[in-house]
């Protein structure tokens, strides 16, 4: 009965020193965000905002 457990932990022990393999690690990409600027994107829409509040105003 000794035998049977010994041989039973040891094939358990030996199937888990075999679970990974060799190879390389999978690393993602790393993903690089550029924000874009305008010059006129910051004062074009409060402008057009304030022309066509001017627009509904005048009307």
């Amino acid at each position: 009965m000794k035998k049977l457990a010994l041989a039973a932990a040891l094939s358990v022990a030996a199937s888990t020193a075999y679970a990974g393999n060799m190879s390389e690690p999978m690393m993602e990409p790393e993903i690089v965000v550029e924000e874009t600027s305008s010059s006129n994107g910051g004062v074009l829409v409060p402008l057009l905002f304030l022309v066509l509040v001017a627009a509904a105003a005048s009307s």
